[in-house]
């Protein structure tokens, strides 16, 4: 028994392939198991968050924009929430006689999460006056 772990779903499909082409019915593949690494969801949440600040920094920029003004530097930016959901790992019994496909599974291992952040720009007027947007 060979235990392989990979990173790239891609490159595992494509071993997977190439063992069964080579080796032929002497090699069972079982179904992969996904999982996610503590480094991974991390990454997962500091992507989210920066997209959050990013989006809002849009958004403010489009709202001073609508009103002839530019937006300023950032004068307070707080994390006010997160989400995470989805991420469920192998969590269907494995002699259940109406398994998931591979896509159902990737389905359901697959994470999610959302950050909904509080952010206060200088807004620069056209005399340089500087007031605050909330």
């Amino acid at each position: 028994q060979v235990c392989i772990v990979f990173s790239d779903f891609g490159k595992m499909q494509n071993v997977c392939n190439l063992l069964t082409e080579k080796l032929g019915t002497s090699v069972t593949i079982s179904p992969p198991h996904f999982y996610h690494t503590p480094e991974a969801v991390d990454t997962l949440r500091r992507q989210v968050c920066v997209a959050a600040v990013g989006n809002t920094r849009q958004k403010a920029q489009e709202v001073c924009h609508l009103f002839g003004q530019s937006l300023g530097k950032p004068l307070l930016i707080r994390e006010e929430e997160t989400k995470e959901w989805g991420g469920h790992i192998d969590s269907h019994l494995p002699n259940s006689p109406d398994p998931l496909t591979l896509q159902e599974r990737i389905q359901n291992a697959t994470a999610h999460a959302s950050c909904r952040v509080f952010a206060v720009f200088e807004i620069k007027g056209k005399g340089n006056r500087r007031t605050k947007l909330l």
